[in-house]
């Protein structure tokens, strides 16, 4: 059914209520907006208007897609992430982060889909030279000022909390992830590039690999032993970093545009196409959870003897 003008109040107030439940219609608008009882009143019986600002807030309060407002098929509303420019704006990255998983649905029914250009960044976010190097490169590729600094100078701010919050939410749901043989390429490319500028000291770039090799190590595991994780290989198609939170009530998809922004969209149509992409996508790949032990070892081993290569060569 096409929405009409006359109807967007009418379409607004019924998802109000959806997310409210039992709660009282008139009570929840007059305490959002700091408006009358008798006010609210009005508006919930279509005697009275939302302004523009009345109808963002209640959108914005109740995490309302503006999506179905929208008459053309072709055009859809995203949100920005925050930019982050210097290693303080990290700390509003990570939260960001974590307040999508909050404002979410979670439960066993979502599920996370990772389309692994890299490692996925929620596992480098730990205790360790490896994630401190992480930031350090993407640091330098947001801010070329940077690059003249060696890493053993560089030092993050404190922000190990919202770390260790987001790697524990993103580890407690059922994720899908796809990975490649490129998948691991770029942290190994970065290593050697910092290597051979000097900027990435040898005994450094040592720790940092046999790091990476226990984070392989890791997952691997992860992938025999943990029934919510599903690890697929995808030779065919390119891989983005695309992030893809589905569920059957509501979900997101998160389109990186940088190393620390995404764009955010939860319109409906676009996620359910984004689902039957995922779905495609994972007919032509090989599961590493299901597979035999043989084509698991072979997969990963292929990791261990890249990381393995570049360790010899340092």
């Amino acid at each position: 059914m096409k929405i009409t003008k006359n109807m967007y109040q009418e379409v607004l107030l019924k998802e109000i209520r959806k997310k409210i439940g039992q709660k009282s219609l008139n009570d929840e608008i007059a305490n959002i907006l700091n408006i009358s009882y008798d006010a609210a009143h009005r508006r919930t019986s279509l005697k009275a208007k939302f302004s523009m600002d009345e109808a963002l807030e209640l959108a914005k309060y109740y995490q309302i897609s503006l999506n179905q407002f929208i008459t053309s098929d072709n055009q859809i509303l995203a949100q920005k992430t925050s930019a982050v420019n210097e290693t303080e704006d990290l700390q509003s990255f990570f939260r960001n982060n974590l307040n999508v998983f909050e404002n979410l649905p979670l439960s066993e029914e979502m599920t996370i889909y990772y389309s692994a250009k890299d490692i996925p960044f929620f596992y480098t976010l730990s205790d360790t030279l490896l994630a401190r190097f992480k930031i350090y490169v993407w640091m330098n590729l947001l801010n070329a000022k940077q690059v003249s600094s060696p890493f053993s100078q560089f030092s993050p701010p404190n922000f190990e909390f919202d770390t260790k919050e987001l790697r524990k939410k993103y580890e407690e749901q059922n994720v899908v992830e796809l990975w490649n043989e490129m998948t691991i390429s770029s942290i190994l490319q970065q290593i050697s590039f910092y290597c051979d500028t000097r900027l990435l000291q040898k005994n450094e770039a040592k720790i940092i690999l046999e790091e990476l090799k226990e984070l392989i190590e890791y997952i691997e595991q992860k992938t025999e032993n943990n029934p919510k994780f599903h690890l697929y290989e995808n030779e065919l198609m390119h891989l983005s970093n695309d992030i893809f939170f589905h569920h059957p009530q509501q979900s997101l998809f998160a389109i990186p545009v940088n190393m620390f922004g995404y764009l955010l969209i939860n319109d409906v149509k676009t996620c359910n196409e984004t689902k039957n992409y995922f779905d495609h996508q994972i007919k032509n790949s090989k599961s590493m959870t299901t597979s035999g032990n043989r084509d698991r070892k072979i997969f990963f081993n292929k990791m261990y003897e890249k990381i393995e290569i570049l360790t010899n060569s340092i």
